[in-house]
């Protein structure tokens, strides 16, 4: 994939994909070996992953400094000083791992066939950061600092939920005059960019509500938030950062650079647990479909 948006809406329709907090993890593992570094070599060992590789890739890259690595939605941004972005998307099995002066961290994925290491960035920190994705759903991009906020991928996307500008006034003006289910709305990207599945389920059930009522139904005539808005809002945040703080939830094929497993689904309120009680009101949680998503809730205490 060049810098063109042909073909990119696709990614967005794939399923099982890292949720925020897995990349957001991602992103903390490779910051200390790649920012502030030079790529010394690029080794592109396929033309294409999801996407082609965008037009000399690895000349692009090499001698390039890191100068930032950043997190848009599910999106790793790597800022160069050469005025691009590197755009790195992990897809549905794609993982990084680092090995430093030629020796592997103690804990790297040992159990991941090398013959799915795809690109490997040699590093002036002495580091190599290496992608390996079994399913190549995951892809690279090159794009022009200046293109990024009109970029296809990015143009539309909604509120970052890790960011000062998630609460409940900001939520309230997404939600007015929405009839879908809060469920369905709060996973529109263009409402809150990132915000996946299974932290949307646990989100509503901390603040309470119930995810098959309408968006709208938060909303003041006067515009101010109300306390379910607010409430609502706190949870988001709340939860994503304790799943940050865990190391994301690592359900499939997602572990952090170091190899580690997350650990969060170990505290799951609802997702994943129907028919058990909820821990809150001790009614069973219930699972529906929504918009061909599992919704998990219990219908005793989120109104």
């Amino acid at each position: 994939m060049s810098s063109s948006d042909a073909g990119i809406p696709q990614v967005r329709k794939l399923k099982k994909l890292p949720e925020l907090p897995e990349v957001e993890t991602v992103r903390r593992g490779l910051e200390p070996a790649m920012v502030g570094a030079r790529f010394i070599a690029v080794d592109q060992r396929r033309a294409d992953l999801r996407y082609p590789f965008p037009e000399r890739f690895v000349d692009r890259l090499t001698g390039r400094r890191v100068l930032g690595l950043r997190r848009r939605a599910k999106y790793l941004i790597g800022e160069l000083d050469s005025e691009e972005l590197l755009i790195m998307h992990l897809g549905m099995s794609g993982s990084f791992r680092i090995e430093h002066r030629g020796r592997s961290l103690p804990s790297a994925i040992a159990s991941k066939n090398a013959a799915h290491d795809h690109v490997v960035f040699k590093l002036s920190s002495g580091a190599r950061v290496i992608y390996n994705d079994p399913r190549r759903f995951g892809f690279m991009d090159l794009v022009g600092r200046a293109g990024f906020a009109s970029h296809l991928l990015f143009k539309s996307m909604g509120i970052e939920p890790l960011g000062d500008e998630l609460n409940g006034a900001s939520l309230a003006k997404k939600f007015d005059g929405r009839a879908a289910p809060l469920k369905a709305v709060l996973l529109d990207q263009g409402v809150v960019a990132g915000l996946g599945n299974i932290y949307v389920c646990e989100a509503l059930y901390r603040a309470g509500l119930s995810p098959r009522r309408s968006a709208r139904s938060l909303t003041r005539k006067d515009g101010r938030p109300g306390e379910r808005v607010s409430r609502l809002a706190c949870s988001i945040r709340e939860v994503l950062g304790e799943a940050v703080a865990a190391g994301g939830s690592s359900l499939r094929d997602h572990r952090q650079t170091d190899g580690a497993l997350g650990y969060f689904q170990h505290r799951f309120r609802v997702y994943g647990r129907e028919g058990e009680p909820c821990k809150r009101c001790g009614s069973p949680v219930r699972r529906i479909t929504q918009s061909g998503r599992s919704t998990f809730y219990c219908g005793g205490c989120q109104k």
